[in-house]
């Protein structure tokens, strides 16, 4: 696919307004042809303004045809997968063969939110039939469904460039809920941003859509995203990234004349807890394991492992061992931008001033960019007192926290704020003390894991992504899995309608054969 550098406002290429930028491959540190379009306010307002035209039409559209949209789009980035992958490989440092893995995710969430679309139950019809014979009073017929909040601005992910990007869930979720997209591209990774766009846009077309459902813009700095957040015309924004960058948007949002939701996915540090017998049956196993997922992305996840607590005992010496000899052994490998690696950096430092250990390293870098692995170590009593040592940070590193007993590792796990998730290793002879770390792991992560690693995660109905602050910004919402269309849907009653006047779904009848509460049943 030859890329143009162009923004995609609806359907038209849109040149550069506010200049133009290059990718960087963070391989060599050297720029990448061609030169990519950047755009402002004006780009910003056309393309709200197509949204906002184009948003009665598309949610009103029946769900066999938001459902064909959805396939389509999945079959154009089928088409595109290698040259995708071999684009967002250049600009990233990532393995290509990862990013087709991370490709085909994308292609199935959008399969997957199809079948949603089809079946109808993230509707929500209620139906409450009237009762003209009640007493004191009658009862009017009440019908009820959910239906999207709006035009939606999306902020597009830097560390997986497809799958929580252009073409990543939260687009999906909110096409799938019938809300029209404006997509801001990360600037990380362009030309990997443009060719799913015009896969998107392709579909769009193709379905015989208004061109306002999706459009794709690009700027340089914070103008571009806070005329997004500013825009009347938008009523809801997605964000994954910094808890600095995401509560600035949320701020920005909630001083609107009309103030709207911003679903922010942030920081966590994603704490695993070894619990006695685990801890001596399956010590160096466990450590292993934590490490390899530590590793995983060179350690840019938001769900990687990054901190573990362990009771001192037996298997804690074996633990220690498994953990250091995996991360000496890890090659340092390229981070997505010089901006997150000097970020990195910068967090090792921090951790270690706060009176941390440093345990082991990786092997010495040996370009620009490179992630060298590292793993720290502190005591429980030194962990509680420094909150800095409970701060993300972003790349390949972990801090292990060596606590004194069941009391000090209980103050230890009380002691996080929000996460997206924990996770337990345990025996059977370890179910007291699960039984007592549930309630307050409960209170502050949106999923709890047991006997395995919070990374990767499953892409499903009964997925959580998300977490009290400061994980996300609002804890009632995941962003990953079948229920993040939720986020794009507010609820409509009906009142005394005559039938031919409701919506499909609501019907006497039910002629779409979707599933409705009727009168509680």
């Amino acid at each position: 696919m030859q890329l143009t550098g162009n923004l995609l406002i609806g359907a038209r290429d849109v040149g550069a307004s506010e200049g133009t930028m290059k990718a960087l491959n963070p391989a060599t540190n050297q720029p990448i042809e061609p030169a990519f379009a950047l755009g402002g306010p004006t780009e910003v307002d056309r393309a709200a303004t197509l949204a906002d035209e184009a948003f009665d039409a598309y949610s009103h559209t029946s769900l066999a045809v938001r459902a064909a949209f959805l396939e389509h789009i999945a079959d154009n980035l089928d088409r595109v997968r290698e040259t995708l992958a071999a684009r967002a490989a250049l600009e990233t440092g990532l393995p290509q063969a990862q990013l087709e893995d991370e490709a085909l995710k994308a292609t199935t969430q959008f399969r997957q939110f199809a079948d949603v679309v089809r079946k109808g139950r993230f509707l929500q019809l209620a139906i409450d039939p009237e009762q003209p014979e009640r007493q004191p009073r009658p009862r009017m017929d009440h019908r009820l469904q959910k239906i999207a909040i709006g035009p939606v601005a999306i902020f597009g992910a830097s560390n997986f460039p497809i799958a929580y990007s252009v073409a990543g869930g939260d687009t999906a979720s909110a096409l799938a809920a019938g809300a029209t997209v404006i997509l801001k591209a990360h600037n990380a990774h362009p030309g990997a941003s443009e060719i799913q766009a015009r896969a998107i846009r392709e579909a769009v077309q193709a379905c015989g859509l208004p061109e306002g459902v999706f459009s794709m813009v690009r700027g340089s700095g914070n103008a571009i995203g806070e005329a997004l957040v500013d825009h009347p015309l938008i009523k809801a924004v997605t964000f994954t990234g910094s808890e600095q960058g995401g509560m600035a948007l949320y701020r920005r949002a909630q001083l609107r004349t009309d103030p709207i939701p911003v679903f922010a996915e942030m920081t966590s540090v994603n704490p695993t807890f070894i619990l006695p017998q685990a801890l001596a049956e399956r010590g160096a196993q466990i450590g292993d394991g934590f490490v390899e997922r530590m590793l995983v992305n060179v350690g840019q996840a938001c769900l990687k492992p990054a901190i573990l607590v362990a009771i001192e005992g037996t298997g804690f010496e074996a633990l220690r061992h498994a953990m250091s000899k995996r991360v000496s052994e890890a090659p340092a490998r390229t981070m997505l931008t010089p901006g997150i690696h000097a970020a990195y950096l910068s967090g090792l430092c921090a951790i270690e001033n706060a009176g941390a250990r440093l345990v082991a390293v990786g092997s010495t870098s040996t370009a620009e960019v490179d992630g060298r692995s590292a793993l720290f170590e502190v005591d429980g009593q030194r962990f509680l007192a420094e909150p800095l040592l409970s701060q993300e940070v972003f790349g390949p590193s972990a801090l292990l926290v060596k606590v004194r007993d069941e009391a000090e590792l209980l103050r230890v796990a009380r002691s996080f704020k929000g996460q997206l998730s924990a996770t337990l290793h345990l025996e059977q002879d370890d179910l007291p003390l699960a039984r007592r770390l549930l309630p307050p792991l409960e209170r502050r992560t949106g999923r709890i894991v047991v006997n395995a690693f919070a990374h990767p995660q499953e892409v499903c109905f009964a997925t959580v992504h998300g977490g009290p602050f400061p994980a996300t910004s609002d804890s009632r919402f995941t962003s990953v899995g079948m229920t993040s269309i939720e986020r794009f849907l507010r609820p409509v009653a009906y009142q005394g309608f005559p039938d031919a006047l409701l919506p499909e779904p609501l019907r006497d009848g039910n002629p779409l054969g979707l599933p409705r509460l009727v009168d509680g049943h």
